[in-house]
């Protein structure tokens, strides 16, 4: 079993930044895959963007592509999500995601954490 917690959502401007971050614990072995998805009010659950745990491979959405960066730090068992220039429609529940794929759908991945609120306002 991996434990997932993610943490850094807030309340930004329209055009701001900010870091999400997602802690690893438990199994962290069996992760090879790690993932951000949003989900708004009334909408599905959506990718966002994944990583490999080796690093090697990003994969964004165009959504997002441009804007939001996704990384990991092995060491510390932890992924991050830096947003930038954030838009009024970035606004959701942001969860990140482990598992043994690299994917971008929710099946891609087994373990989930709790979620964190971004709310971008104008």
């Amino acid at each position: 079993q991996v434990q997932l917690v993610e943490s850094g959502g807030g309340l930004v401007q329209a055009g701001g930044s900010l870091r999400l971050s997602c802690a690893a614990s438990g199994r962290t072995s069996s992760i090879y895959g790690m993932g951000w998805f949003r989900q708004a009010p009334g909408k599905e659950r959506e990718f966002v963007a994944a990583i490999r745990w080796s690093g090697a491979s990003r994969y964004y959405s165009d959504s997002v592509k441009g804007r939001f960066s996704i990384s990991r730090d092995n060491a510390k068992n932890t992924m991050y999500l830096q947003m930038n220039s954030l838009k009024l429609e970035d606004t959701a529940v942001y969860y990140c995601a482990a598992g043994p794929r690299f994917g971008s759908a929710t099946t891609d991945f087994g373990s989930w954490g709790q979620g964190t609120q971004v709310t971008v306002s104008s």
